[in-house]
């Protein structure tokens, strides 16, 4: 009897294991029908086939339309142009006047943003770039152009990671997928006094998006000097699903000393007074050591690397430039932090007094937090305002 009871268990466990792979193999075959989507593009994907559509939007094409491109017949190149006629860089830029807003792209989806490239002039605190998805009525992306690209000073410097490239002379690329259902809207305002120019290319497919894929955001925010005892806030009022992908900072060191002693602290799905996860430094965070210092030269080293860099470091010149500034990112691209309700993230800002012990810092802190969740966006704190945003 015990036999035949073993006997009769195996044959139900091997029934269920042949439906199970069944189950996959047609999941499978399914899968290969509907073919790849043409997103999560990498070196160990890069040769499949896709009926993805692949669409760019540049002032020589301001929709995207196929085989709509470098039609213009007017347009900042038109002058340069003259001789040449249509077809030949008649509008390579747009004019964005002070104190106006401009749509840069309206895309009807599904499908995905894969690269943006883009060479803004003027003030870069004083651009404001801001994304919509599936026609919310609060951006999703909300932050001055230059700190979305890591250049938060407002002054150059080259960045070579996987999710942004800043290329001379004031080249912005961003490789951030972002992926869309509905309905995509990119604008950029200018905040400044001035007119600005803008060269711009936002590339894209139209194709399907996968039920688990989440919206992209980034948040951008400025405390100037931070209060005494007071951590800094680098996101809150996050809620929904998703993941942290991503912080850049530009700080300010208002104190002589070191200055990176203080702690990241992720607080997630209802964390309060304590965090699940806290980093030991700030520079341990943005994963390098003991100051970022060069031991042979006795200097700060900058560097920038795939998932991490000290892209910039502003030295005093004796005069008026008197303030030590850095500028550093960290993506969270191999090891995204996931969150199931809420995240708030904070960093404090630590040096170093008399008799060993810790100094809270003053310091002037601008951060921008990118991140991937579900829809609908809670509202982001309001911008701080012109003379706030302003590097000095």
């Amino acid at each position: 009897m015990a036999t035949m009871m073993r006997e009769r268990i195996a044959a139900i466990a091997a029934a269920i294991a042949i439906a199970w792979l069944a189950d996959g193999a047609r999941a499978a075959q399914e899968r290969s029908m509907r073919g790849f989507n043409g997103l999560g593009v990498n070196m160990g994907n890069l040769s499949r086939l896709s009926n993805a559509q692949s669409r760019s939007i540049s002032p020589e094409n301001f929709t995207g339309e196929k085989g709509k491109g470098g039609m213009a017949t007017e347009g900042t190149g038109a002058n340069a142009a003259r001789d040449l006629g249509r077809g030949w860089k008649v509008s390579p830029s747009i004019h964005i006047e002070a104190g106006s807003t401009t749509t840069l792209a309206d895309i009807q989806g599904p499908g995905a943003i894969q690269q943006i490239w883009m060479t803004p002039t003027g003030d870069w605190r004083k651009s404001i770039l801001r994304f919509y998805w599936d026609d919310q009525a609060n951006p999703s992306v909300e932050c001055p152009v230059g700190d979305f690209f890591c250049m938060g000073w407002g002054k150059f410097a080259p960045v070579s990671s996987l999710a942004v490239c800043v290329n001379p002379g004031s080249a912005f690329n961003c490789y951030w997928e972002m992926p869309f259902r509905k309905r995509c809207r990119v604008t950029m305002s200018n905040i400044g006094p001035e007119r600005m120019t803008l060269y711009y290319q936002i590339n894209y497919v139209l194709t399907d998006v996968p039920e688990d894929a989440a919206y992209f955001h980034a948040q951008f925010r400025r405390v100037n000097p931070l209060p005494y005892k007071q951590d800094y806030t680098i996101l809150d009022g996050v809620k929904g699903r998703g993941h942290f992908v991503g912080t850049y900072l530009a700080w300010g060191v208002n104190s002589s000393g070191w200055w990176g002693e203080g702690e990241i602290k992720f607080f997630l799905d209802g964390d309060q007074e304590y965090p699940t996860i806290c980093g030991t430094g700030t520079e341990d965070y943005f994963c390098g050591s003991y100051n970022f210092e060069n031991k042979e030269t006795k200097r700060y080293q900058e560097f920038t690397t795939p998932y991490s860099g000290l892209l910039q470091v502003l030295r005093p010149d004796g005069l008026y430039q008197s303030q030590q500034r850095f500028g550093m990112y960290r993506w969270h691209i191999p090891d995204p932090i996931r969150f199931q309700q809420d995240l708030r993230v904070t960093i404090q800002a630590l040096g170093w007094r008399s008799g060993g012990r810790y100094l809270p810092l003053q310091d002037d802190i601008a951060s921008v937090a990118y991140w991937y969740q579900t829809l609908p966006t809670a509202p982001f704190p309001p911008l701080p305002g012109v003379d706030q945003l302003e590097v000095n």
